[in-house]
């Protein structure tokens, strides 16, 4: 029978109901046996976030993993990068059940090989393992340690006491790495100040932060005088910051000063972060990819030196290993939000500069992005086609194309360097939108365009 469910843009995604129980196991399974197709395999770690769903979901998952006769090993609710982590050091393959961003209706599952995250290739793999539900029932190894051994990741990356004098909050909401961020923050001397704490999932989009949510986070820095706010979605792989003046920093800015802070010589990101980044003049080889983790991390095997990936969504992937604080943080080639968020805290202590100061020591490129929800596949494939053909006449009202790219979408550069792109999502109905200018307001006013524009097309 159909269902929603189906691979995107990172993992299988899909109404929760539809998740639940058979389609779980089956799922979970078919992972199981294309792997086993390559190898014995002994255990398979299992993770989830906080969402409703998920201990229903994870459940299921470890009776499919004892039932196709392999080890589960149950790591709790822990962040993505945190499953992840202790899945490359135990050389296993892991199952994370979180619907990350998206609403709370919604779950998914995000599978892990041995040595990272799945591929387009693994994930046809599994499709064709697919086979009814066997159905079953199994037991899983607790494993509390993978949690501890991803803070120690990061209680010495920055020195020691560096956030003393500094008051930042933590909205806490939902995510996963909720108490891990308190703990964390609280170890190199910040005073925290938890914020809003819910027991009913609340889905955060770093890439989309509706005005009325930016508005409360503004109203808490000046309320609690903080220096910083930070944040995570539901399962702790992207970041949110917000600086002592109460505005966003753009994840995609994020990502760049992550970069920077790092070392990299090689950053590779989506077609969809900003232009700064070439702006800097700071790293000697940009690699522009799909939307998508899986992309990214492809493109990363290109790089050369010290090499960070980043989405504009604000997750970073870490490509190498990078010598920091006295030690080695070892490469984590998957969407971590921990790291992005001490390293941007940890820059804006190193400079002495607060966290406007330091956004504003990057070209001046502004952007703005946001989504049209509820938008079926085929009214957006609607709208690509016409860009695709009439692109000029659609466009008018901005000014002549200078550059197009359909590395992911369609984007379109004016001839002023104005930016519009339209991309489809690939894990839920939306249809996002992009823009860029020189000015914030200009870039405002270009989201405001274009999503009207696009809505009389989609609706």
């Amino acid at each position: 029978m159909p269902n929603s469910l189906k691979f995107g843009t990172s993992g299988l995604r899909g109404l929760a109901v539809d998740l639940v129980g058979a389609e779980s196991r089956r799922y979970a399974a078919a992972f199981v046996r294309y792997l086993q197709g390559q190898g014995s395999v002994n255990e398979v770690l299992v993770g989830q976030d906080l969402r409703a769903s998920s201990p229903d979901i994870a459940r299921s998952v470890i009776d499919a993993i004892a039932a196709a006769g392999a080890k589960a090993v149950d790591c709790g609710a822990l962040p993505t990068p945190a499953l992840a982590l202790e899945a490359l050091g135990r050389r296993a393959p892991a199952v994370m059940v979180t619907g990350s961003h998206i609403p709370a209706d919604r779950n998914g599952l995000k599978f892990y090989g041995a040595t990272g995250e799945i591929d387009k290739t693994d994930e046809a793999g599994i499709l064709v393992a697919l086979a009814p539900d066997a159905g079953g029932a199994g037991t899983a190894i607790a494993e509390p340690e993978a949690l501890r051994r991803y803070r120690t990741r990061y209680a010495t990356m920055l020195p020691y006491g560096v956030l003393k004098g500094w008051r930042v909050g933590v909205w806490e909401h939902s995510s996963v790495a909720r108490d891990l961020l308190i703990e964390i923050l609280d170890g190199y001397g910040a005073a925290v100040v938890p914020l809003n704490r819910s027991d009913v999932f609340i889905p955060v989009d770093t890439e989309a932060v509706s005005s009325d949510t930016a508005t409360e986070l503004a109203g808490w820095v000046h309320s609690h005088q903080l220096d910083a706010l930070v944040s995570t979605d539901g399962d702790a792989d992207r970041p949110l910051l917000v600086d002592e003046t109460g505005a966003l920093i753009r994840g995609d800015t994020i990502g760049i000063l992550t970069a920077r802070f790092l070392g990299a010589e090689t950053v590779v990101t989506p077609v969809t972060s900003n232009s700064s980044i070439e702006g800097t003049g700071a790293f000697r080889q940009v690699i522009r990819t799909k939307v998508g983790s899986p992309y990214v991390i492809a493109g990363m095997g290109l790089g050369k030196g010290v090499v960070v990936g980043f989405e504009a969504n604000g997750g970073v992937l870490l490509g190498s290993d990078v010598a920091i604080n006295g030690g080695t943080l070892e490469a984590l080639p998957t969407r971590d939000a921990m790291l992005p968020i001490l390293a941007v805290l940890g820059a804006a202590r190193a400079a002495g500069q607060t966290l406007s100061q330091l956004a504003a020591t990057l070209p001046p490129r502004f952007a703005r992005s946001d989504r049209l929800e509820h938008v079926r596949q085929e009214r957006s494939a609607a709208l690509i086609d016409r860009l695709g053909t009439d692109a000029a006449g659609f466009l008018e009202p901005q000014g002549a194309i200078r550059a197009t790219s359909s590395i992911d979408g369609m984007r379109f550069e004016f001839s002023n360097g104005d930016v519009i792109h339209y991309r489809p999502s690939g894990n839920a109905p939306e249809l996002r939108c992009y823009t860029e200018a020189s000015t914030a307001e200009r870039a405002a006013e270009l989201l405001a365009w274009g999503l009207k524009a696009a809505e009389a097309v989609v609706r």
